[in-house]
Parts: structure tokens; sequence; C-alpha cells
């Protein structure tokens, strides 16, 4: 939490608002914005109880951003299953090869991708307001009809993250491809303050 009459006058550099330039010289205020900054939210705070540490997020491998922000949304571009070194955790059809299991679980991780995402653009996930709509791209047997089953790993994640702020609005499609032939590819907007 931020001491009270701060949050307005004094941005975390020490710097008045009021009159650029000048700097607060009481002792301990910059230590307590260095410390503050490098503590962990509420929401990573949850996350780490369920034993997931979110890592550096992945840079776009062509032409695109991985976000964007617009007035109050954030939209974040669409994350497949892998993990952090890599590799993907569950590659191929479901339907064909890939169980609903581990479909379930590379949606998860595409749900972790999606939070390095938003940490990324936010710096803390804590500014999240409430998650508005996932998205989810099942890589899917011409005869596979689970893919809500599959996506429900995002969504349960995104409500043990943040609550009753991580219901969404949903959309499963499944696909007959993906990139690196990865079996899930979520993507996700996000209302931020």
């Amino acid at each position: 939490m931020q001491p009270a009459g701060v949050a307005c006058m004094w941005r975390h550099d020490g710097r008045n608002r009021a009159r650029p330039g000048r700097r607060w010289d009481a002792p301990g205020v910059d230590d307590f914005w260095t410390t503050r900054s490098k503590m962990a939210g509420t929401v990573e705070q949850k996350l780490a109880e369920q034993g997931i540490k979110l890592h550096e997020a992945p840079t776009p491998v062509a032409n695109y951003v991985p976000f964007v922000r617009t007035g109050n949304l954030l939209f974040v571009s669409g994350q497949v299953c892998f993990d952090p070194a890599g590799k993907l955790i569950a590659k191929g059809k479901l339907g064909a090869g890939v169980s609903i299991e581990e479909g379930a679980a590379a949606a998860r991780g595409c749900a972790v991708n999606l939070l390095a995402q938003v940490k990324a653009a936010l710096g803390d996930l804590d500014k999240v307001v409430r998650v508005v709509r996932l998205g989810g791209f099942i890589n899917s047997a011409p005869d596979f009809l689970d893919g809500p089953k599959v996506l429900n790993g995002a969504s349960d994640l995104m409500v043990a993250a943040f609550g009753d702020k991580g219901r969404h609005a949903r959309t499963t499609v499944g696909v007959a491809s993906l990139p690196a032939d990865a079996a899930v590819e979520v993507e996700g907007v996000f209302e931020v303050a």
C-alpha cells in the first residue's frame, strides 16, 4: 500500500508531481518505493500459492506487438502453450493423440503466458480490474467437440488468480492447425486501471 498523501503528490522516483524537478528529501521515501516495486502483488501471491511463478514474457516472432492498450482495455495477442524453457506443453491435435487433460494443461500454460504479457504491459497484475474475454483456439481433429473443456484450463486459472473479476466472456474455436503444431493458443482482453 502507498502511504497516505503520497499517491497523488509523489512519483515512485521521489519527484514532486506538483513542482517538476523538486525532490522529496525525507529519509526512507525512496526506500519505500524501491521495496514496493520488488514485492509481488496479491494476484502474483495467489499464483505462487498454486506453484506458478511468472517468467519473462515471450517476444513476438513476426511483425506484431504482444499487447495493445487503448483506454482502459488491454488486448493481448494469442499465446501458444510454450513453457518457460520454450518447449511446447502439448503438441498436436486434440482428438488425435492429445487428450483433454493434456489440452487443459496446455490452455493453462497459455494463460500463464497471457499473464506474463499483462505484467509486462502494466508492471503489476493488481492493476487488472477484470478479465473481459478469452479467445481459445484448439488444434482439433475434425470430429473433436470438447474444445470448451480444454479451454477450462485457462478460464480456471483466471478465476483462481483474480476471483470473481477473473470470470469472463469466452469463445472457443477448433482450428486445423496452430503455430509450431501447438495444441492450444489463447488470447485475452483485460480491463485495467
